[in-house]
Order: C-alpha cells, then sequence, then structure tokens
C-alpha cells in the first residue's frame, strides 16, 4: 500500500546555517498544532536527533542512501507516511557536499528541498545563492527559501526583493533560541534545564513567517507518495535468549534507535546501567558501550569502581563486550585531555587515549565480519597511544576512494574501536559481536 504524506527536506548551502534549528522548530511549531509529526536526519548523526525527537516526541532515524540504505530509507518513511501528517527530514553538512549529498537523497526520494540560509551578512547575494541551489541540479524539488538570522524587517524586504523563488520567510536573529555546540557538534538537548523552552521560542519565531502560516492544504502541496517495501525475509532470532547490557547516560549516548530495534529483532534482551552514575553491570551475557562523551566526565568515571569491577569480572568470565568510539576510551590506563591533563581510566587496555584540538578522523566506514559487513562512520578528536596490535582495521570509504580505516583492538572477549556500527546493515554481523568468542 502507498502511503501519502506532506514531507520536506530542511537543507542549507553550508554547515552552520542554522537548519538544525529550522527543522527542529517546524516540528514543534505542527506538533504543539496537534499534527503528528515525524522528522528524520540525513546521513550519519548522533546528536542532532536528540533535537528532533525533543520537537516531535518520537524517536529520529538517520536516513543515508550509503549507510542505511535507499530501501532502508524508503521502508522508514512509507511506515512515517502511513501514521504522519508532516515529515520533517534534517538534511547534513551543505545541501551538495558528500557522497551521497541530501540533494541525492531528496532526488532520489521525491522530497521538496527547503533552503535555510543564514542571511546575516548579505542582501543582493542572498537570491543569487537561493537561485543556485535550486537550479544547479535539474529536476531537483524543491519547497522554497527562508532566511535565517535576519537583522531586520528592512533587511528581510531586501532579501526578498532580490529572490526569484518562493520566499518563505525570515527569521531574525535571536540568541534566545540559539541551540549550544562543543566539539563534536551540538550539546544534547536532555542536557539543557531549557532545551524545550528553547525550541518553543523557535517554533514561535517561525510561526510569524509564510512557513509557520501553512495550514494542512498548504502543506498538501509538499505531499510525497512512499511505495510499500519489498517484504524482507524473517531474521533469524540469533541473540534469543541473551541479555545485553548497555550504557546510556550523558557519557555514552551515542545511540541510534534502530541499532536497539535489531538487538530486540535479533531476540536480546536489553538491559541499561550508567558508568556515569557508578552502576555495576547488570546480569548480562554481553555489554555495548556505545559513543558519547567520555572526556567531558573522565574524573566522575575513574571515580567510580562498581561499573569498572563488575566490567573487569565480565571479561574475566570470557563474556564478549563491543565497544565503540568513546566507549573504547576509558578502556585506556589514561585520558589526556586537550590541555594535556591526563585523568586515569578503567586499565583494561594498555596505553592512553589523547585528546586534540582538532578533527582526528571523519567519514564513512565499513568492517568486514565472518558474518557479514557492517556499515557505519568514524567522527573523533583523540587518538590512541598504545602498544595493542590491532586484529583487523575497518574500511575507509569516500566514493570511489579506499583504503584503510579505524583499527579493531582485541583483548580478550573485548573488542574495540573508533567505529560506529549502523547494526540494520547486518544483523547477523551484530549479532556475532555479542556471541561468545566474538566475530574477529
Amino acid at each position: 500500500m502507498t502511503h501519502t504524506c506532506p514531507a520536506i527536506l530542511v537543507a542549507a548551502p553550508a554547515s552552520g546555517q542554522g537548519k538544525t534549528t529550522v527543522a527542529a522548530a517546524l516540528a514543534r511549531l505542527h506538533a504543539r498544532a496537534g499534527r503528528r509529526v515525524r522528522a528524520f536526519k540525513c546521513g550519519p548523526d548522533f546528536l542532532d536527533p536528540h533535537w528532533l525527537a525533543l520537537a516531535t516526541g518520537h524517536p529520529v532515524h538517520n536516513l543515508d542512501l550509503w549507510m542505511t540504505g535507499e530501501a532502508d530509507a524508503r521502508a522508514r518513511l512509507h511506515e512515517a507516511a502511513g501514521r504522519a501528517d508532516l515529515i520533517v527530514v534534517e538534511g547534513v553538512m551543505g545541501l551538495f557536499d558528500g557522497d551521497p549529498s541530501a540533494a541525492d537523497l531528496a532526488q532520489r526520494l521525491g522530497l521538496p528541498v527547503l533552503a535555510v540560509i543564514d542571511a546575516s551578512a548579505m542582501a543582493g547575494t542572498f537570491g543569487a545563492l537561493a537561485f543556485g541551489l535550486q537550479h544547479f541540479r535539474p529536476g531537483l524539488p524543491w519547497a522554497g527559501v527562508l532566511a535565517n538570522r535576519v537583522a531586520s524587517e528592512r533587511h528581510a524586504q531586501m532579501l526578498r526583493d532580490g529572490l526569484r523563488g518562493d520566499w518563505l520567510g525570515a527569521v531574525m536573529r535571536d540568541e534566545g533560541f540559539s541551540l549550544p555546540e562543543r566539539h563534536l557538534g551540538l550539546t544534547v538537548a536532555a542536557e539543557l534545564p531549557d532545551a524545550l523552552a528553547r525550541l518553543d521560542a523557535a517554533a514561535d519565531a517561525l510561526a510569524d513567517t509564510p512557513l509557520g502560516r501553512m495550514d494542512d492544504a498548504a502543506l498538501a502541496r509538499w505531499s510525497v507518495s512512499f511505495d510499500a517495501p519489498a517484504a524482507e525475509p524473517a531474521q533469524p532470532p540469533l541473540l534469543q535468549g541473551r541479555t545485553i547490557a548497555v550504557a546510556r547516560d550523558a557519557a555514552f549516548c551515542f545511540i541510534y534507535p534502530a541499532n536497539l530495534d535489531v538487538l530486540g529483532a535479533l531476540g536480546a534482551e536489553l538491559v541499561f546501567f550508567s558508568p556515569l552514575a557508578d552502576e555495576p553491570l547488570p546480569s548480562c551475557d554481553a555489554v555495548w558501550l556505545p559513543g558519547g562523551y567520555p572526556e567531558l566526565h573522565a574524573a566522575a568515571l575513574a571515580a567510580g569502581t562498581r561499573t569498572c569491577d563488575s566490567l573487569r569480572a565480565h571479561v574475566r568470565a570470557h563474556r564478549p563486550v563491543w565497544a565503540e568510539c568513546g566507549g573504547m576510551m576509558p578502556l585506556f590506563e589514561s585520558l589526556v585531555s586537550a590541555d594535556g591533563q591526563a585523568q586515569a581510566t578503567w586499565g583494561l587496555f594498555p596505553g592512553r587515549v589523547v585528546m586534540q584540538k582538532r578533527l582526528a578522523a571523519l567519514g564513512p566506514q565499513q568492517l568486514a565480519l565472518a558474518a557479514g559487513v557492517l556499515r557505519g562512520h568514524t567522527f573523533h578528536y583523540s587518538r590512541c597511544e598504545s602498544t595493542l596490535v590491532p586484529v583487523g582495521h575497518t574500511e575507509s570509504v569516500r566514493g570511489k576512494e579506499r583504503g584503510a580505516g579505524e583499527a579493531v583492538y582485541r583483548v580478550g572477549s573485548i573488542q574495540a574501536s573508533y567505529f560506529h556500527a549502523w547494526f540494520p546493515s547486518s544483523p547477523a554481523a551484530t549479532a556475532s559481536l555479542f556471541l561468545p568468542g566474538g566475530p574477529a
């Protein structure tokens, strides 16, 4: 059965233009009006989805033509269209940046593009930039243009006068609804007590624009039809009867909801614990230490002993651990901040992790295991200094380029890497990470 629903992809000419704020504000505005809104994030990203989930009240999944695949994207959009009155997809980087890009996703899936342009330092050039975004690629579905961080009503009029296309309004510059950032991206919404107030303020500002005043009839012109996906073969319950303990708190918060769904579909029972609160491992057969911000909480993680002691006992019992990126960092003997301050950590791996002021690695990756190939990505500001010899490497994937990616380490029953895996890309390979003996 085909499902039809208004859908829009919020994009920009570059990062930092305010597309997350606009996408979340648009979702929040319509959710407040009683509409059922579902949101998605284009590309690999853990942080922006927190804000979109706060705006909609629903989990936010990622759409990427390479990492998640077109079939997965179509299936998720079809499911959402059957339940929603509006679908909001936030783009990634600039509209045409990356391979695949947000424009590729929009064109492949028929999503009209709303271009958000930071107009704070321009006037007539705004129209030229908007015209270029709309016409650079023939056949790109187009919704219109929104000017962001505008100085005044007079400034807004100058921008509109130079535009050859659909004007969807201007949002004035206002620090009251800016979303704070740090080295990996936006601050997680749950860490800010005024997060919802910021979104409401942004939604209020958007309500004064033509975009914000659109009713059901106006939204209908952005309707997109999504065909039902082909039936998927039944997934063998490879983790049936096994309990997986998942670290989840402010230090370990980079968790794709789809990854949890896959573990559940494989038959695993999931239990959660907080290393930051020094909680011991729950009774479990395997552990997942996902990424996050251990560097911001190194002292608190080091001060506790129950998490570390129970993790050591788990490993002595030869039960598997999969640790990725931030989940791997405290496994080493120390974590060194960007200003040179060292903090002792859990010490299950020899060596140390050193934070850097510049990005150490970024991009799509894949990990070939005996049971299948996991797709994913890497994004980190630290490096490992260790005598550990990698048992393998991921493969870096950038368009047609291929090369060695992140090291994969193994000590006893622990396997770890900077690689962030997208579990739906291979449920069988995912299961092998959490089974005795491991995938290496």
